[in-house]
């Protein structure tokens, strides 16, 4: 049937990305998703899934998918100026209108997007716990098993970030009736992640972990109480807005990151999402952590954030990944191009990131898909012990037409638009086929449908 799921266990491609660079004639051995052995220069043989280029799939750093069924729905500005704080209280209203049932079919239609234009996991800041009047459900992470439930109805690998908050602003102001739905104490907060825990039983490759979601929301000590219950990677948003700085600085003396690093134990578990305002000294401490850099340049565009300091960032040796974030718009290529070009407005020159003379989707892609893999607490790349997460470019399309090499993927993150991706492999599964997921046409159906009671 044209909507099953196939999974061989042993692929051959024609022209593939392996972290020592591109080989042809690859063969790819796999067992329960996982690889197995591969092989350059390897002949084809008639049990192997027959491929063109291939390129690992690329994490998805950071998520708030129910963001997704707001897109384009903010886009008019107020008489005193718009910006993210006014954006917060649209997204504040926007939730009163979400349930379980809901919830699920919006991250469905969000997590097949992203299968759909090359991401293979996405790290789920998942902040969403209550009902719209602030009652937990019978069944307490009652949210996060719709989650669950999207990632494994998709194909989507999931690494899923249960998100403490309990206050409004920095040192422990109370929190604002908008924000009821997201609020726990510590022993609340410990019990989630035991029922986040269960949810993720029946998802495959699920990992764990946690994420305090800001200095705003949670005081030192519980800081200090998430970082000792942490299963997993640690994700935070940080210092994505000037006021966030002044307000951190009024109350500490320090900027955001600045006391982060004196204050916590950061390392290469935690990533550090959006971190777009820093000085210097801040941006050589999160380098030297190994912590990695969490950009989700689509949504920091949308919102008018600011743009972070790519280029001293990388000559610190410092890591990243990129991230969908509001999901306005899901678009992996577009992640890493917007990327480059707001870099490359900022510094006025071209090709302004990567070192030497590489080429620069391909230096984007291999680094954001490294650092993704870091803070999604999964094995990179087309390797042994890797799971079988491969993205076939289609040779064909009008803007990849000719290309070999770094030339397709800097034509893929550059120069296409949709259609560049054929099919996609998740732990050696096929979710994409020609361009479309195996399940569209019903998740679609539910997501128009969950769009219907939302906005009606």
């Amino acid at each position: 049937m044209a909507n099953e799921v196939s999974s061989p266990n042993r692929f051959h491609a024609a022209q593939a990305l392996l972290p020592q660079g591109w080989a042809d004639n690859v063969r790819i051995d796999c067992l329960h998703g996982r690889i197995v052995s591969v092989a350059a220069g390897a002949p084809a043989t008639p049990d192997a899934q027959p491929l063109g280029v291939v390129v690992p799939g690329l994490g998805n750093l950071h998520s708030h998918a129910f963001q997704r069924a707001m897109a384009g729905l903010t886009e008019v500005g107020g008489r005193s100026g718009d910006s993210f704080w006014s954006w917060r209280e649209l997204m504040y209203r926007f939730l009163d209108r979400l349930g379980p049932a809901e919830c699920q079919a919006v991250a469905e239609q969000a997590y097949m997007e992203m299968l759909e234009s090359g991401f293979t996991r996405v790290g789920e800041f998942h902040y969403l716990h209550h009902a719209p009047d602030g009652q937990r459900y019978a069944g307490h992470a009652e949210m996060a098993a719709r989650i669950a439930a999207a990632a494994s109805a998709t194909g989507l690998g999931l690494t899923l970030l249960p998100v403490f908050y309990a206050h409004s602003d920095f040192g422990g102001v109370a929190p604002l009736p908008a924000q009821r739905r997201f609020l726990h104490d510590i022993d609340g907060f410990a019990a989630l992640l035991d029922g986040c825990r269960q949810a993720l039983r029946e998802v495959p490759g699920a990992v764990l972990g946690l994420a305090p979601h800001s200095l705003r929301a949670c005081t030192p000590q519980e800081l200090q109480a998430l970082v000792e219950l942490a299963p997993g990677p640690i994700h935070i948003h940080i210092a994505e807005q000037v006021r966030e700085v002044e307000a951190c600085l009024a109350w500490s003396g320090q900027r955001p990151v600045h006391w982060l690093l004196e204050h916590a134990p950061v390392d290469t578990r935690w990533c550090l999402v959006h971190a777009t305002h820093l000085d210097q000294d801040e941006v050589r401490g999160i380098a030297a952590t190994g912590a990695v850099a969490g950009l989700c340049p689509v949504t920091e565009a949308n919102l008018g954030d600011g743009l972070f300091p790519m280029r001293d960032f990388v000559h610190h040796g410092g890591r990243f990944g990129v991230g969908s974030d509001s999901n306005v718009l899901i678009d992996a290529a577009e992640e890493l191009r917007l990327l480059e070009y707001g870099q490359r407005l900022a510094l006025r020159g071209r090709n302004v990131v990567s070192p030497g003379a590489l080429s620069s989707g391909r230096w984007l892609y291999q680094q954001a898909h490294a650092g993704a893999a870091q803070a999604l607490g999964v094995a990179a790349g087309l390797a042994v012990g890797a799971p079988a997460d491969l993205v076939e470019l289609d040779a064909g399309h009008p803007s990849l037409h000719g290309r070999s090499g770094d030339a397709l993927l800097d034509s893929w993150v550059f120069a296409a638009r949709g259609g560049a991706v054929r099919s996609v492999w998740r732990d050696g599964r096929q979710w994409v086929r020609d361009g479309r997921h195996v399940h569209r046409d019903g998740i679609a159906a539910r997501y128009r449908t969950a769009l219907q009671r939302i906005l009606g």
